[in-house]
């Protein structure tokens, strides 16, 4: 497991904008699951809508592809990984691909995400990322990143 000040040693995104609040288990080079508890604060409902309030689907994604940050830099050996912390480096988004919405996420939601590595070459990840509130398949991408 890891709380939120271990996912800021590795993730550069602060509020606002951190996405994932806590790792509840992973497999170095495999998966990792991770949840986002949405609360009815959250910056993008007040006009996301304000009599309606849903988690954009784009940051559902940006959820899922923090958590496979964290993934790749759980991933990696334990020389790159203390090269790679503090800022050193950094995953970057390169691409998604299949994304499906299947369910609103709304405020006192806890999305789980589950992400798992496809393929890894040359600093590139391929995984796969699915997110459920309440056990239903609420979304689900193929990202890509890489390690710069």
């Amino acid at each position: 497991m890891m709380n939120i000040e271990e996912i800021k040693k590795i993730l550069p995104h602060r509020y606002p904008f951190l996405l994932v609040d806590r790792v509840i288990d992973y497999e170095r080079g495999k998966w990792i699951k991770a949840i986002k508890n949405v609360t009815v604060n959250e910056p993008f409902f007040m006009g996301h809508f304000p009599n309606n309030p849903v988690m954009p689907g784009v940051l559902v994604v940006e959820a899922m592809a923090q958590a496979g940050g964290i993934l790749s830099f759980l991933s990696l050996s334990e020389e790159e990984f203390n090269a790679s912390i503090g800022g050193k480096k950094t995953v970057y988004f390169m691409g998604v691909d299949n994304v499906k919405f299947r369910k609103p996420v709304v405020p006192g939601d806890r999305l789980d995400m589950n992400v798992e590595i496809i393929k890894y070459r040359m600093k590139v990840w391929k995984m796969q990322g699915k997110c459920f509130v309440d056990d239903n398949l609420v979304a689900e991408a193929v990202m890509m990143a890489k390690l710069d």
